[in-house]
């Protein structure tokens, strides 16, 4: 069974830098894709970076120019790079490996249990 797992989260003062980690591990066949979404209290989970398995990579509106998602194929690693922090960036982010597994069809979204990032003034 996968298992998504995040780390790095904290707290930090507005304008500064946080980096995320997540691995992705267990029966994966290969994968489709990986991204980071976040939640912040009484609003709806939204995107904030993804990369395809050809590297492209996309971000949400809020983070661009900001935020920088990137991958350790090696280490099989992706990581959040998240400069010029804002009080409104503080969420819930949350992990997401979209692979391939054994008896399922085509690509399967698996979720990390979140991590912490709050942004104070």
């Amino acid at each position: 069974q996968v298992q998504v797992a995040e780390s790095g989260g904290g707290s930090v003062q507005a304008g500064g830098s946080l980096k995320l980690s997540c691995t992705a591990s267990g029966g994966i066949l290969s994968t489709c894709g990986m991204g980071w979404y976040r939640q912040a209290p009484g609003k709806e989970r939204e995107l904030v970076a993804f990369i395809s398995s050809d590297g492209t990579t996309n971000y949400g509106d809020s983070v661009k120019g900001r935020f920088t998602i990137s991958e350790d194929i090696v280490k099989n690693i992706l990581y959040l790079q998240m400069n010029s922090l804002k009080t409104e960036d503080t969420a819930v982010y949350y992990c997401v490996s979209i692979s391939r597994t054994p008896g399922r069809q085509g690509c399967s979204s698996y979720w990390g249990q979140g991590t912490q990032v709050t942004v104070s003034s």
